[in-house]
């Protein structure tokens, strides 16, 4: 199914549901007309990081359930698949086989060997420095072969997490025969995960490294065209990044909305999210929430290092059941540049602020995304934090059928499928878009235009009163989008 212009879930297997058959339930029967697309969060076997260190992309975690479930979803939504092409499971038959068989195993040349990577064996202090890295050392694990010796292999986030040797015969196999199965099992969309890190080379800091990076893209590009599916690279670093992927029309994500509308809505000053609507890429999907955190990193250079810091003050002060501490090494987060909350939750778990944020949202450039958690307005799952001592799991809910199904009587849902609904069907978000000059900081103004059809969001931000006007063509009048 090719990718429309309409809204896409993020969503993990067993998060609407304890498994796929009841995420295609619950869909089928209450979402059809708020959702077009389905971003399936992973869900292959996996070691570590709620699906994020595959062991293997042929099959289905067997708990989830199979292909027949996935192909089921694909026939009502167009459908996104992650690849982690930076890396695989530790756990998994390849590197386990080249554990068990070091240099004769067929695997060996899958993974970055330090002694292989290095002149020397191993970076220097200053190689180290220059590296973009998760950890406050030289990304690496120690492995311990079955005949006794060790040997350092990259690894840059988990040490479940291994990384993959993009330039070996063995790993673009890997890469192409992984791609096709994913293509040919219904996915309209590949998104590259940790796409920036899979570029390594001496002398560099080994994060989106020019020109690797566009051969690597033009690669997966390559692949997938036979089968009319795209790819989206998925990279939380500054803005200009994203800018130039946008140069050269490749899909990118607008990872700094988050932020901006956060420090528009607290702020009461709209000045900052206008200037990024009027120069963002226009073929992107926009996110408010994900499975990670907020970004911050991605807003640096459009708010400033002071409009940062105040905003994430503000969450910690105004946002409902979050606390400093939830975002430190006492939750397991060592990513300063994401923040773990709600969006529902970040907004104080008000109502009015939520929908004119999803409403900003939906008039921003690019298809939006909206994650689980956010399409029932969730609030923080504090038992589940804390249970798990995990940060980001605050924003990772588990919603049974009974308990999505109870969530649809809310006002605030109501209010949000209304919006969604009208966000997915009005032609006019097909055409061309204007950032009107409201005068007033404390204003914003969005128009779409398309044809005769036309569509304005007209919203005070300190308020959060916002009205939404459009052409009915059955009598050519203007009208108020009401009950939102």
């Amino acid at each position: 199914m090719p990718i429309k212009n309409e809204i896409m879930l993020i969503t993990y297997a067993d998060s609407m549901g304890k498994n796929l058959k009841e995420l295609g339930e619950l869909l089928s029967s209450h979402f059809k007309h708020v959702v077009g697309g389905v971003h399936l969060l992973p869900f292959y076997p996996s070691s570590a990081d709620r699906g994020f260190a595959p062991m293997t992309y042929e099959t289905v975690d067997a708990p989830f359930g199979d292909w027949e479930d996935i192909e089921r979803l694909s026939q009502d939504f167009y459908l996104m698949f992650d690849f982690m092409i930076n890396h695989i499971s530790r756990s998994s038959e390849y590197f386990q086989d080249f554990i068990q068989h070091k240099d004769a195993s067929p695997y060996a040349d899958l993974f970055i060997r330090y002694k292989n990577f290095w002149p020397n064996g191993a970076p220097t202090q200053e190689e180290v420095d220059l590296i973009y890295k998760r950890k406050p050392r030289a990304p690496y694990i120690d492995v311990e072969f079955k005949d006794g010796t060790t040997e350092k292999v990259w690894c840059t986030f988990d040490e479940e997490q291994v990384d993959l040797n993009l330039h070996s015969d063995v790993t673009q196999q890997f890469v192409r025969e992984n791609l096709v199965r994913l293509a040919e099992k219904g996915a309209s969309i590949i998104r590259l995960d940790a796409f920036a890190y899979a570029t390594k080379k001496i002398g560099t800091n080994c994060f989106f490294v020019e020109p690797e990076i566009w051969d690597m893209l033009g690669e997966a590009q390559e692949i997938l065209k036979p089968y009319g599916v795209d790819v989206l690279p998925e990279i939380h670093e500054h803005y200009s990044i994203q800018l130039k992927l946008a140069e050269k029309d490749h899909w990118v994500y607008d990872f700094a909305l988050p932020m901006l509308v956060l420090h528009t809505l607290y702020s009461g000053n709209s000045e900052r999210l206008t200037h990024w609507l009027n120069i963002c890429p226009r073929k992107q999907f926009t996110t408010l929430d994900t499975h990670d955190g907020i970004g911050v990193v991605d807003a640096k250079g459009l708010m400033t290092d002071e409009e940062i810091e105040e905003t994430k003050d503000h969450l910690f002060s105004k946002g409902a059941n979050i606390k400093r501490v939830y975002n430190t090494a006492a939750y397991n987060n060592l990513d300063i540049y994401q923040l773990n909350c709600t969006y529902y939750s970040a907004l104080g778990n008000n109502d009015d602020a939520y929908i004119l944020a999803r409403a900003i949202q939906f008039f921003a450039p690019g298809i939006p995304q909206v994650y689980y958690v956010g399409l029932l307005a969730g609030e923080n799952d504090i038992d589940l934090l804390e249970e798990t001592k995990v940060g980001r799991n605050i924003n990772r809910h588990y919603y049974s059928q009974e308990e999505v199904i109870e969530n649809l009587e809310r006002l605030v849902l109501k209010r949000l499928f209304k919006l969604m609904e009208f966000r997915n069907s009005y032609p006019a978000f097909d055409g061309e878009i204007k950032i009107v000059e409201a005068g007033n900081p404390d204003q914003l103004e969005i128009q779409w235009e398309k044809g005769s059809y036309r569509a304005l969001l007209k919203a005070n931000v300190r308020t959060h009163a916002f009205t939404i006007d459009y052409v009915d063509l059955e009598n050519g009048s203007l009208v108020r989008l009401t009950d939102v």
